[in-house]
């Protein structure tokens, strides 16, 4: 087994001293840290991406993999030049305003991430507004909208029209999410694609930027 594959593995099974451990060993022999991040940290959230959206695996393993990824990406982010190392594309999320549930919309977080996304985070109850700020603000290739309940499904909507409104609308890509979504809800409201769970997130949100 390479290096790059024992540093994925180690990330598959959450190990996360030894992911350190291997990375260092993995600078040590001269492997340039762009490669680690791609064949071996994000190579292994893939796996894990994979096995969450057949239900192989749930949320508990997956945050264990996404913890073990960060510690290696907290080592080898300092040695990666912004002009060597870009992201996929920038991605904006929040849970909708007037709900407060954060695991589902954490968990898309954290698997954009381990995808090779920068991921901005802006936590929960985030109105219409503060949305179209951060997309002001960001710039981001991708704005992700979770709902857990259906009485925060309008602001949703709201947040579509309030980009149109602002002349944004055609600068990002909307993608929603949650228990309460469908498809068809987020054709209704003009968003650019919806994804029932976080692995299918990953595979939408790089449909949409390749």
């Amino acid at each position: 087994m390479s290096q790059l594959q024992s540093i994925a593995e180690a990330v598959i099974r959450g190990e996360f001293p030894e992911t350190q451990r291997l990375i260092d060993e993995a600078l040590e022999n001269g492997v340039k840290p762009v490669e680690i991040i791609n064949n071996g940290l994000i190579a292994g959230m893939q796996v894990i991406a994979d096995r969450f959206k057949r239900n192989e695996i749930y949320v508990p393993e997956v945050s264990i993999a996404a913890r073990a990824m960060n510690a290696g990406l907290n080592i080898v982010k300092p040695l990666v030049s912004e002009t060597n190392m870009k992201p996929v594309a920038k991605v904006i999320i929040g849970t909708m305003k007037g709900d407060l549930h954060d695991i589902g919309k954490k968990l898309v977080a954290m698997m954009l991430e381990g995808a090779g996304f920068a991921v901005i985070d802006l936590g929960i109850d985030v109105s219409p507004e503060k949305f179209v700020d951060a997309v002001r603000e960001y710039r981001p290739q991708i704005m992700a909208m979770s709902a857990l309940l259906t009485t925060t499904m309008p602001a949703m909507a709201g947040s579509v029209k309030l980009l149109e409104e602002s002349g944004l609308r055609s600068q990002v890509k909307v993608i929603v999410g949650g228990a309460p979504i469908t498809d068809a809800y987020a054709g209704k409201i003009g968003a650019d694609g919806y994804s029932p769970d976080a692995g299918s997130a990953v595979d939408l949100a790089k449909s949409l930027v390749s």
